[in-house]
């Protein structure tokens, strides 16, 4: 694929965020944690992830703190131990990390093999480290460090399950891990709570004694997973044993909130409140309960209260403002963002959210002036975008033209994805004649604009001018031989017009982005289509299973079910055809493949 032939100027998450009122905002908002993590990092503290004993430094001498060896060798161990000391010193810790690995399992020593997970923590390789920890914690099963280190690695690569386990594992030797927090990170991840709720329930089922983390922590998991009743049960035995356990309360709060119960949840928040007066989480919780029964009053007190008590700065303020957003209560938010600008570095989110605020009471000049406050950075073309929008919308396309075209004279830097943005939003409007006017006077001043002309080659692509399309991409190779999307865009295009005479040099350039972007699924993709144009759909496959892999799209899906219905496994590619249906609303390609093979949907489930 070339990339993507859909509007490339625009980052994603920018295109998706084209619309900056607060109906936008608070639903945004509403995908969010019901205490928003941030708040609670602030007030509490992260609790949810283990802490590694290793040290990041690398001026630090890796070996510093690994247990001397100093006994029980003979000739080969000991020059084996040498060789692996030497390599530590040079900076070779792979080498190091296998001589210590070696010997380790020559004695089942657990000194040498903390000594080899040591030296595998500098090598880079996550896949030597772990296999060092493994040793490790089977020649010291009753210590906690490897179990806490196979853990932290666990969660580097998502593994939660792997993760909970070792926690477990160690909570088994008396070990005191924290559960909730841990089951709260996981599923804020997006972690598939089946499985860690299996994991729980086991080790529930093993214990005769248990902890009441276990208990609350499993208790998410069940509400996560749908059984609401069986978390219910299990919270309501909880505090009949323990009353005054503050997280009891929390998590009563946060369900009832979940299940759209302010009222419970007031209640809960409260009972929490009076065993734990002050308690941010639960403050949080009540403010959110008060601010959906309609008590703004209420509820402007408790955040009142919680800055009082927990520091009145910015952080705090713009996380208590997004929680009378996300209900769209416009003047409490109003009122908690508005001391920040008088600051000297006034956020931009506050400016962003002040903008949304102004732009949603139809306050279109106040809005403009907030939008365009916001400086150069994260928030900067979001804000310029959400004004120019502001203003077409006021029917005022000239004002929206002329701001964009000013801020263009005072942030040069952003020249390119401003001219982009403008385009876009012409096109928006109908006035595709003016947006290549806008595009062809910018690059006749700065022809060397690859965002800029590559952005026209794609609209030339769009609207079938396959020979000005090429005479852009041609330009951008010429002045930039190693831009690799430029190459993958017109490897791509060749391939997939499938021009005469043209294939070998359309697999020529697209290898030549392939050596520069080896793990590109776009040209991982543009890869696998150009070897089945030219007749080879057994090469084609591998190339698309792993561009499918990488990034599941509907156009790869497209060409990985040719492919498989070419070779005749029409089992698997009507079953990637009933995955792409449910998984892609909007499938041109794959409707277009329907049509040049209607045998491929004859029995394919349903559209």
């Amino acid at each position: 694929m070339p990339g993507r032939v859909e509007p490339l100027c625009l980052p994603l998450v920018l295109r998706q965020e084209m619309r900056m009122p607060l109906g936008t905002l608070s639903r945004i908002a509403r995908r969010s944690p019901l205490v928003p993590t941030a708040l609670v990092l602030m007030l509490t503290g992260c609790q949810g992830l283990p802490n590694t004993p290793l040290s990041d430094d690398p001026a630090e001498d890796p070996m510093s703190g690994a247990p001397p060896v100093s006994r029980g060798l003979d000739a080969d161990s000991l020059s084996r131990l040498l060789v692996a000391e030497l390599a530590g010193q040079r900076g070779d810790y792979a080498r190091a990390t296998r001589g210590f690995l070696d010997v380790a399992e020559r004695y089942d020593s657990p000194p040498l093999a903390e000594r080899a997970t040591l030296a595998a923590r500098f090598s880079e390789d996550a896949g030597l480290l772990e296999e060092a920890a493994r040793r490790w914690q089977t020649l010291a099963p009753e210590s906690d460090s490897p179990a806490r280190l196979l853990s932290s690695l666990a969660l580097q690569r998502g593994d939660w399950n792997t993760a909970l386990m070792q926690r477990l594992a160690a909570i088994s030797r008396g070990a005191q891990e924290e559960l909730t927090g841990f089951v709260e990170s996981a599923l804020e991840a997006g972690a598939d709570p089946a499985p860690l709720l299996a994991t729980m329930r086991e080790h529930l089922a093993s214990r005769q004694e248990t902890r009441h983390d276990s208990e609350l922590a499993t208790a998410l998991l069940e509400a996560a997973a749908g059984n609401r009743v069986a978390a219910e049960q299990r919270l309501s035995r909880l505090a009949q044993v323990d009353p005054a356990l503050p997280e009891l309360w929390q998590i009563r709060a946060r369900l009832a909130l979940e299940a759209n119960a302010p009222s419970q949840a007031r209640s809960a928040a409260r009972r929490g409140l009076a065993v734990s007066p002050g308690d941010p989480r639960l403050m949080l919780l009540l403010a959110r309960a008060e601010i959906q029964l309609g008590d703004i009053a209420t509820a402007e007190a408790t955040t009142d209260a919680l800055l009082d008590d927990h520091g009145d700065n910015p952080e705090l303020r713009l996380g208590l403002a997004r929680l009378f957003l996300e209900e769209e209560h416009l003047p409490p938010a109003r009122r908690l963002l508005l001391p920040l600008v008088s600051d000297d570095a006034t956020p931009p989110l506050a400016l962003m959210l002040l903008g949304a605020i102004a732009e949603e009471e139809g306050e279109v000049d106040n809005a403009l002036l907030y939008y365009r406050q916001v400086p150069e950075g994260e928030q900067f073309l979001t804000a310029r975008l959400g004004a120019a929008r502001m203003l077409i919308e006021d029917d005022r396309l000239l004002d929206a033209r002329a701001f964009l075209r000013l801020e263009r004279l005072r942030h040069e830097a952003y020249r390119s994805e401003l001219v982009s943005l403008e385009v876009e939003l012409l096109d928006e409007a109908g006035l595709e004649e003016q947006a290549d006017a806008l595009l062809d006077s910018v690059l006749s001043r700065h022809p060397n604009d690859e965002q800029l002309r590559y952005q026209r080659a794609m609209r030339a692509f769009a609207d079938g001018d396959l020979a000005a399309m090429e005479a852009d991409l041609r330009h951008i190779i010429e002045t930039d031989p190693d831009n690799a999307n430029a190459l993958n865009a017109l490897g791509y295009t060749l391939a997939d017009v499938n021009l005469e005479g043209r294939l070998e040099e359309a697999q020529q350039l697209i290898e030549r982005a392939h050596a520069l972007a080896p793990d590109n699924p776009a040209i991982l993709d543009s890869l696998g289509w150009v070897h089945y144009r030219r007749g080879d759909p057994e090469a084609a496959l591998p190339w698309l299973e792993r561009a499918w892999s990488a990034m599941p799209d509907q156009e790869i899906a497209a060409h990985l079910i040719e492919v498989l219905w070419v070779l005749d496994d029409k089992a698997r590619a009507r079953d990637l055809l009933d995955e792409a249906r449910q998984r892609f609303e909007s499938r041109p390609q794959i409707d277009q493949l329907l049509q040049r093979y209607p045998d491929l949907g004859a029995s394919g489930g349903n559209e």
